[in-house]
């Protein structure tokens, strides 16, 4: 798997992938992403800032996107809970879409894999990367406890009004370098 950084050339294809995903919660019975968001204007500015990812298949065809944001995250603000590390020193991970077409082929944790490693790997100041879902995406929560992340808490109508989204952390960890005497 392969990530790049999304351009405004390749807008259409976040959203295209946003859009179906959209689709796919809603499929499910699950409420998230049923409302406004996520609008055009975040794609847009996830690409001007950098944050969108696209991901694609050993074989270049387009499976997902993801954006990785850095540190304040407002969404936050009034997390009902307690951080594994009280740090501002983070990634949070918004927009986690891979398309219908490529569903149920182990991509999402391959990302998940990935993008972790890249962090620790490329980002040697982040401490810790935190995401959030809806109280009601079962498989998305599966998926991030899999993945290592903990539940922290609960925030409440940050993307709509009466809405309840679980947050999850996961601290990021390099590996120790052994000093011999």
């Amino acid at each position: 798997m392969k990530f790049h950084r999304a351009t405004l050339e390749e807008f259409d294809t976040v959203m295209a992938i946003l859009s179906d995903g959209r689709n796919q919660l809603a499929e499910s019975g699950i409420d998230q992403w049923q409302g406004e968001y996520p609008a055009p204007e975040h794609i847009r500015q996830d690409i001007d800032h950098g944050y969108a990812y696209l991901l694609s298949s050993d074989d270049e065809e387009t499976i997902g996107t993801v954006t990785v944001m850095p540190a304040p995250d407002d969404s936050y603000a009034n997390l009902q809970g307690n951080w594994l590390k009280e740090t501002t020193a983070y990634l949070t991970i918004h927009r986690v879409a891979i398309h219908s077409d490529h569903a149920g082929k182990g991509y999402a944790s391959t990302m998940f894999e990935g993008l972790i490693a890249h962090v620790e790997a490329e980002y040697p100041h982040i401490e810790s990367l935190r995401i959030d879902t809806h109280q009601d995406n079962k498989p998305m929560q599966h998926l991030l406890s899999k993945m290592g992340f903990t539940k922290v808490g609960e925030i409440h109508g940050v993307y709509r009004v009466n809405e309840t989204s679980y947050v999850y952390e996961q601290l990021v960890t390099r590996p120790q370098l052994s000093t011999t005497v």
